[in-house]
């Protein structure tokens, strides 16, 4: 690229490549959900084949979201400084050194590992891809553009429990790492060819303490939370990792406001719009995994589906954000985000209260048509609110803004599914009048009261980002009319 270029979007060998960029980008964020779920369907094979628990085996999950959370930041503000598509193009290679090693592990210790290689690829992809679309695009396509993250991200969630099961059947269950060596080979040639010369860069050093507390602040937090549900939020040293979690995170800030180049702008939050966009994404994901950890128990064991068919049955929530997501990005670049942000929230309100009111005997086209509103109010929220949040930052942070909005997603799933199921479990607790950890083939209304509670409290949770997103609206014409005044 020119040197004389100040903008991508001055470049036209650039915009001619635009949306070819937008596929490869989002080629790597397909193959990160697919992975993700994946993975969870292969995880009984997993702990037959190595001879372990499945608690044990759950850290094959959980070890990779942690990495994610821990390192996106950092990437994401090395961007910033080194280029964002120069470690995103690193972030490529790792994913798939990640994946093929992952492929050859023949014990949890080695597979852990390359998970966590893994992992750090799809941060340093997915803490720039963002910045790097809302860089290239123009305004008025910017909504679309990253829209389609959203119909990438459903479409992996689709693919993963039908491919994996073919897979790991046909193949086993190393060849689910396996595919992403060449997926991931065709989309870094194109992405060599395609993706251009960063152009924005700052001047500023890496922040080492920052970074340092924040990785413990992380897996101090998560560590606490996923095990705390499995043996007890009331174990001493389950008490002492969430109260590690807290001083590291109060040490954090501390030390981000006193460095002259911190790991994350805090300056970032002081502008409304953008806080309250973050804050609404974060709320939106987890009253979403509420749905995704639960929704599968109530399928096969209150309905009686089969894993086929529950898994037909809750498809309908990632084909209907497929649908809608793209149309709802195109649609905030002609009208604005706020309105369609607020109007999917409602829909996700209206979704998690029906939900809440299921039974043993709801039939399958009531449950389908709340599961499908849900996955709508997603899709119209999604795009809307990703364009929001990249557009109340400057040039010179969008690495960081898309690193934050990318790390809120992770931190609000595993929050989603640490709430759903620490809810789930007290209730049938206390109404059992013993300590639940699953679930009692013969007492199916134990599950249901906790469901009821887990979906009542998921629809609060969206009510509150409904509520936020009124109050973001009302800020957003107040601007507005100051600024036509202060011009008149």
């Amino acid at each position: 690229m020119s040197a004389g270029f100040r903008t991508y979007q001055e470049d036209a060998a650039v915009q001619s490549k635009r949306w070819i960029i937008l596929i490869v980008l989002n080629l790597f964020t397909f193959m990160s959900t697919l992975d993700g779920s994946i993975v969870n369907i292969a995880l009984p094979v997993l702990s037959k084949d190595l001879g372990l628990p499945i608690a044990q085996i759950e850290w094959v999950t959980t070890s990779y979201l942690m990495a994610i959370c821990t390192a996106i930041l950092f990437f994401g503000k090395l961007g910033d400084i080194v280029g964002k598509i120069n470690i995103y193009r690193i972030g490529t290679f790792v994913f798939v050194i990640g994946s093929l090693l992952c492929g050859l592990s023949h014990n949890l210790t080695f597979l852990i590992v390359s998970r966590v290689v893994q992992a750090l690829g799809a941060s340093m992809t997915m803490a720039n891809s963002q910045g790097i679309l809302a860089d290239i695009f123009p305004a008025k396509e910017r909504g679309r553009a990253l829209g389609l993250i959203g119909t990438f991200v459903s479409l992996g969630s689709i693919a993963g429990p039908s491919v994996g099961g073919i897979l790991v059947d046909t193949l086993g269950w190393e060849s689910i790492f396996w595919v992403n060596v060449p997926i991931g080979a065709i989309a870094i040639f194109v992405g060599w060819k395609v993706l251009p010369a960063d152009l924005v860069k700052i001047k500023a050093k890496i922040d080492v303490p920052g970074s340092s507390l924040f990785a413990v602040f992380i897996m101090t937090l998560f560590t606490g939370l996923l095990l705390g549900q499995q043996f007890s939020f009331s174990n001493g040293w389950i008490v002492a990792a969430l109260a590690a979690a807290v001083v590291s995170f109060v040490y954090f800030l501390r030390t981000e406001v006193k460095r002259e180049h911190p790991l994350i702008q805090l300056s970032l939050f002081r502008n409304p719009l953008f806080s309250v966009s973050i804050l609404c994404g974060f709320l939106v994901f987890s009253a979403n995994f509420c749905f995704n950890i639960i929704g599968p128990f109530y399928a096969q064991n209150m309905l009686g589906l089969s894993p086929f068919y529950a898994g037909f049955l809750l498809m309908l929530m990632p084909i209907c954000m497929v649908i809608v997501a793209p149309l709802s990005g195109a649609l905030s670049d002609k009208i604005g985000s706020e309105l369609l942000t607020c109007a999917g929230l409602i829909v996700m309100v209206i979704a998690q209260f029906g939900l809440a009111w299921l039974h043993e005997g709801s039939s399958i086209a009531i449950v389908g048509v709340w599961i499908g509103m849900l996955g709508i109010g997603s899709g119209l929220f999604q795009s809307p609110n990703n364009s929001l949040v990249m557009s109340q930052v400057p040039r010179t942070q969008l690495g960081s803004a898309g690193s934050v909005n990318s790390l809120v997603r992770n931190v609000g799933m595993v929050v989603g599914i640490t709430t759903a199921t620490t809810i789930l479990f007290h209730v049938m607790s206390t109404k059992a009048g013993y300590r639940v950890t699953g679930i009692i083939p013969d007492r199916p209304d134990l599950f249901l009261s906790g469901m009821h509670v887990v979906f009542s409290t998921s629809a609060c949770i969206c009510l509150a980002a409904a509520a936020l997103t009124v109050w973001r609206m009302y800020r957003a014409q107040a601007a507005k009319r100051a600024a036509a005044k202060a011009q008149s």
